[in-house]
């Protein structure tokens, strides 16, 4: 699913018009993307929490030069979702 999508889908449930939808939705990536680059978790109840993992040094390879390289530790930023969000998403999929 798309940004799109997640708009149209949101202004067609609501009844709110498209470009409010939109507005909305990219304050709220805006919001997600500012806190967590100041070191700030965001917890959603019920849904999930964006949240910063550390990566730990270790050592890599430059296949193209062959030879060794040590990766810095660092941070990236993920989703753990809740554990209602992951039990509606596995009992409601059917494994084909």
């Amino acid at each position: 699913m798309t940004k799109a999508e997640i708009v149209a889908a949101i202004a067609e449930k609501t009844g709110i018009e498209r470009v409010t939808v939109l507005a909305t939705v990219e304050t709220f990536m805006d919001v997600v993307k500012e806190s967590m680059t100041k070191g700030e978790n965001i917890y959603l109840r019920g849904f999930g929490s964006f949240i910063i993992k550390t990566r730990a040094q270790k050592a890599g390879r430059n296949i193209s030069k062959n030879q060794s390289l040590v990766i810095p530790e660092h941070k990236i930023p993920a989703f753990k979702p809740a554990k209602p969000f992951k039990d509606e998403v596995k009992n409601n999929l059917k494994v084909k």
